[in-house]
């Protein structure tokens, strides 16, 4: 299995790859899919989105087999998330983990606007969506010095990053194998018009 940081490079060369190709589809290796049947090494795992824009596989150039990927509205970190990315990192030896947001993410605007009218009623899943990405972002809408039209951007990438921290500091799997056999976890943000990624590779 190759190293957190290969792992990284390869990925942000995959990116470029995606931009410079206008990839809109995933070339499918038949003998790599039959490969595939006895076992998987996905060398990066990525917890992501829901957005239908974001699929990660093909905004980072990736086939079959390359990526150990899971999709949830505003990249949330609950515990369904947690233990998939435990199972990966210890089934698969894969060292990488990418928190992956975007820009415009309608899971942010949405909480942002639930902090704004906190009367309004929603069903009881979409509030355990929210309730997890209120922390994160709440402090915001409070500073004086983010410019409304800034608020969401800023929001998005708060939002990353405290899913990276709580994936850092909410498993103890995790937290041994990022001290002790060179996991990483980094958060991302996908711009929804450049189709540029964004790695915040210094994420606390």
């Amino acid at each position: 299995m190759i190293t957190a940081r290969e792992a990284l490079t390869r990925l942000k060369q995959g990116n470029r790859d995606f931009l410079a190709i206008d990839r809109s589809h995933i070339e499918i290796d038949a003998g790599k899919r039959t490969e595939l049947i006895k076992e998987q090494k996905p060398f990066a795992i990525i917890l992501g989105c829901s957005d239908s824009r974001v699929p990660a596989e093909i905004i980072f150039a990736q086939g079959l087999g390359d990526l150990f990927v899971i999709r949830i509205a505003g990249n949330i970190v609950a515990p369904s998330q947690i233990g998939s990315i435990e199972f990966a990192a210890e089934q698969f030896g894969t060292r990488l983990v990418v928190v992956l947001g975007h820009s415009s993410c309608g899971a942010v605007s949405a909480t942002l606007e639930q902090l704004k009218n906190p009367g309004e009623a929603r069903s009881a899943n979409l509030h355990s969506i929210v309730s997890r990405i209120v922390p994160g972002i709440e402090h915001l809408t409070n500073d004086d010095s983010v410019a409304p039209e800034e608020l969401l951007g800023c929001a998005v990438r708060a939002n990353i990053e405290a899913s990276v921290k709580k994936l850092r500091h909410g498993s103890a799997i995790l937290e041994d194998l990022v001290t002790n056999d060179g996991l990483l976890i980094v958060g991302a943000e996908y711009n929804l018009e450049s189709g540029v990624i964004d790695f915040f590779d210094d994420a606390d």
